[in-house]
This record gives C-alpha cells, sequence and structure tokens, in this order.
C-alpha cells in the first residue's frame, strides 16, 4: 500500500512529559517521524504539537487511534489534506562572497525572504512558505553554497469556512 504525508496537528495539555509521551507512542509503535514543531497557544494551559509521518492509510489510522488515546490529547486532527493551511521556515546560511552577493539579494527578493544577518563572507536567510517554495529556493542557493540550514517542516491549521 503507498505511503503519504501525514500532517497530525493536536492540542495538548501543556505539562512536562506530554511530548514525550507522544514521541515514545511513534517511536514504540515504529512510526518515523519526520518533522515535530510543538509551542504554546494563547491558552498558556494548550500546547499544539504538529507533527509529520509519512505512512499509508491503516497505519494512519492506528496513529490517530492511539494518539486519542492519550490523556493529554485535547483534539487530534490530520491536517494532510487541501482544507488546511500549511506553511514551514527556514533559516539559511549562505556563503556571501561579493561576486555573489547581488545575486544572493535578488534570489531574497524573488522569494520574499528576509537577511536576518550579515557578516563578511555569509547571510543568514529567514524564508516562510510552502514546501515547494522552499524546495525552490535552496535549489537555487545550492550552487553558490549553503553552508546550514535549519527547517521547522511544516506547520498546519485547519482553514475556517467563508
Amino acid at each position: 500500500m503507498a505511503t503519504k504525508t501525514h500532517i497530525f496537528s493536536m492540542l495538548v495539555d501543556n505539562e512536562p512529559g506530554v511530548l514525550s509521551r507522544i514521541v515514545g507512542l511513534f517511536s514504540g509503535k515504529g512510526f518515523n517521524i519526520e518533522s515535530l514543531v510543538t509551542a504554546a497557544t494563547m491558552d498558556p494551559k494548550v500546547s499544539r504539537i504538529t507533527i509529520v509521518t509519512r505512512t499509508n492509510k491503516p497505519v494512519t489510522e492506528k496513529i490517530e487511534k492511539q494518539l486519542n488515546k492519550l490523556v493529554n490529547v485535547r483534539k487530534l486532527r490530520d491536517l494532510s489534506g487541501p482544507h488546511s493551511v500549511k506553511r514551514e521556515m527556514a533559516l539559511i546560511c549562505i556563503r556571501a562572497l561579493a561576486q555573489h552577493r547581488a545575486e544572493i539579494l535578488r534570489i531574497v527578493d524573488i522569494f520574499r525572504c528576509k537577511v536576518v544577518d550579515v557578516g563578511r563572507e555569509h547571510y543568514i536567510i529567514e524564508a516562510t512558505g510552502d514546501e515547494g517554495k522552499i524546495g525552490a529556493l535552496l535549489n537555487m542557493l545550492k550552487p553558490i553554497g549553503i553552508e546550514k540550514i535549519a527547517r521547522t517542516g511544516p506547520m498546519a491549521l485547519l482553514r475556517e469556512p467563508n
């Protein structure tokens, strides 16, 4: 059966050990986590955890059932479909020698990114967008020389009805 990327977004109690139990569920069942993003919500008692994994339909259903059994999981959604807004962020440290600086700044402008740090021989660029935009940006910067990268992986929210 074909595997597909799934984005699970869950609201959980903002308490010590909750993330550990969720990650333990994934590792204990042999499910791989491709990315994980967690942060507090507007309610300081609640955190949002976004986990990306590649699975087939039966395994996805199994993951959902197991997550829903955890006491600290208040709400769980699979936000993989078109009814959600997905974005990720990347910080990219790129070699910025004098002969490449103008080209880098053009690429930054085209992709609507920001230069957030400047050094003698580097720029750190902040980029947000969907996976395709981040991938295209990296393909443009790769020949110039990417030194380091940090990516969040996708974050998602359910699209509100009109």
